[in-house]
């Protein structure tokens, strides 16, 4: 899977005595996530006065890295931007490999979770040859750029201007130009204008978005096959699959994707639309 799975949360225990009172050092540590060659640390508050120190021992730990940043929340919204601080090194912009392709991208403008990785590979080998595939939310491409390169015809919608000029760049640097068309805008204003019923719908929806699936629907065929991505707790999973049932979809798989707050996960759902039914969110 290439270099952007590294997660370094165990040796944090290594840095800490000295920093910290021998009592507090125990109970704390911290991780940090590799994007291409940037570890993005995720500090708690405890450690916060130490993030320079800390940032520095980590970049002279590992050859690999050239830049230690921290974030300072999870990125919400639709262009779904995180506030970024960079600790040591420099430069922002990096190339992600994953299973073979290869992302750039800027950790300032644009998201990128390595921790879906081997979700995404899940989702793309399913992908046939010649599908009209509809990605919304595309970012830098992930969910883009496998399933083209299995020649589908892959139509990507990002509200996110530097995502979307991003996106772009790793289409040629994937050799699948060809098959991607993109489109810069709020998804809920292309989708009009969209010719095509979708043979498959591969939405990994930011927090609080989840009405667009119900946007999405009338522009997919009957058969296909949606894979929607949902921030919820475990015990709202089961009224949510209800609900998409009644909208005439067919709960196939529901998986969790790894947790992002405490109690609260990303899930994916897999889902057959079986036949066309009015929603009340449309």
């Amino acid at each position: 899977m290439d270099n952007i799975h590294s997660f370094g949360a165990m040796i944090s225990r290594e840095l800490l005595p000295g920093l910290l009172p021998d009592e507090k050092a125990k109970g704390v540590s911290f991780g940090f996530q590799v994007v291409g060659d940037i570890a993005v640390l995720s500090l708690p508050p405890e450690l916060h006065d130490l993030r320079f120190h800390l940032a520095r021992e980590v970049l002279s730990r590992h050859r690999n890295i050239r830049t230690v940043a921290s974030r300072a929340q999870i990125p919400r919204g639709d262009l779904r931007v995180a506030d970024i601080e960079v600790l040591a090194g420099g430069g922002t912009t990096t190339v992600c490999r994953e299973y073979g392709f290869s992302y750039r991208l800027d950790i300032k403008e644009t998201f990128f979770s390595p921790r879906l990785a081997s979700e995404r590979c899940r989702v793309w080998m399913q992908v046939k040859p010649l599908e009209e595939v509809i990605v919304p939310f595309a970012g830098v491409g992930p969910f883009v750029i496998p399933p083209a390169s299995r020649g589908a015809i892959v139509t990507a919608v990002e509200k996110n201007p530097a995502a979307c000029r991003f996106l772009w760049e790793n289409a040629i640097l994937n050799n699948v130009w060809q098959r991607v068309v993109i489109h810069e805008g709020d998804i809920r204003e292309i989708l009009p204008g969209l010719p095509a019923k979708f043979d498959r719908a591969i939405v990994p929806a930011p927090y609080g978005y989840d009405q667009v699936l119900f946007s999405l629907l009338p522009h997919v065929r009957e058969g296909a096959m949606v894979h929607f991505y949902t921030f919820k707790r475990a015990s709202q999973v089961p009224a949510l699959t209800k609900e998409y049932e009644d909208a005439g979809l067919q709960v196939r798989l529901v998986r969790r994707c790894g947790y992002v707050a405490p109690g609260v996960a990303r899930y994916v759902f897999d889902m057959l639309k079986q036949k066309s039914r009015s929603s009340p969110r449309q």
